[in-house]
């Protein structure tokens, strides 16, 4: 399976923001951006004025980078909110937040996305009691996802809680820390989706 192999943080330094793609590195002050703030490479501070092109690839490129996706499955993904009734943008968004990885992070069972990927690949977790190891697996309203009983046992998921349980869970979801469980009450809306991603701008760049 293709995936990014480069340093995430020249990601964040390249969209400008911080994408939290690093876990507890992004909230403390080992995060590059907050040393360096500007794109990578030696023209990386330079300012340059984008076309309207360049503007709406930029934010196709974040929101990919948010979720961890390439273009081939992101490109899939935005076919397929071609094909369902409703705001083509928003739908797309709704797909990604499905992910099983975005669910797992959103519940606090990972402190990054690309850690819940990581587990999840490595068979910690259940959905509606089978075990699921496609990160990319897209859960549905009323579905359960749950720790693996002998995974529970872990010590990693006991610091993973440490430094998640403070973190706002989605009203989408619903969370029970101390049995390591959630429920999905229903698919996200676009006022659930807290990620600052102008999706018009990434259906534009695909109409053309």
């Amino acid at each position: 399976m293709a995936r990014y192999t480069g340093a995430s943080c020249r990601l964040c330094r390249r969209e400008g923001q911080k994408l939290f793609l690093k876990g507890e590195r992004c909230y403390s002050n080992k995060c590059a951006i907050e040393r360096r703030s500007y794109a990578p490479g030696m023209h990386g501070q330079q300012r340059k004025k984008l076309s309207e092109y360049g503007i709406q690839l930029r934010e196709k490129q974040k929101a990919k980078r948010f979720y961890g996706v390439l273009e081939s499955q992101f490109r899939k993904y935005y076919e397929m909110a071609i094909r369902r009734k409703g705001i083509t943008g928003e739908i797309l968004l709704q797909i990604l937040e499905s992910r099983l990885d975005n669910v797992v992070y959103r519940m606090g069972f990972g402190t990054s996305r690309a850690e819940a990927r990581q587990l999840i690949t490595h068979g910690h977790f259940l959905v509606n009691g089978k075990r699921v190891n496609i990160p990319s697996y897209l859960v549905r309203e009323g579905d359960v996802v749950e720790v693996a009983e002998k995974s529970r046992k872990l010590e990693r998921f006991k610091e993973i809680l440490e430094v998640t349980g403070g973190r706002t869970v989605p009203k989408w979801l619903e969370v029970d820390h101390e049995n390591m469980k959630g429920r999905v009450v229903t698919l996200p809306a676009r006022e659930d989706i807290d990620l600052p991603i102008e999706e018009h701008l990434i259906v534009e760049l695909y109409s053309k």
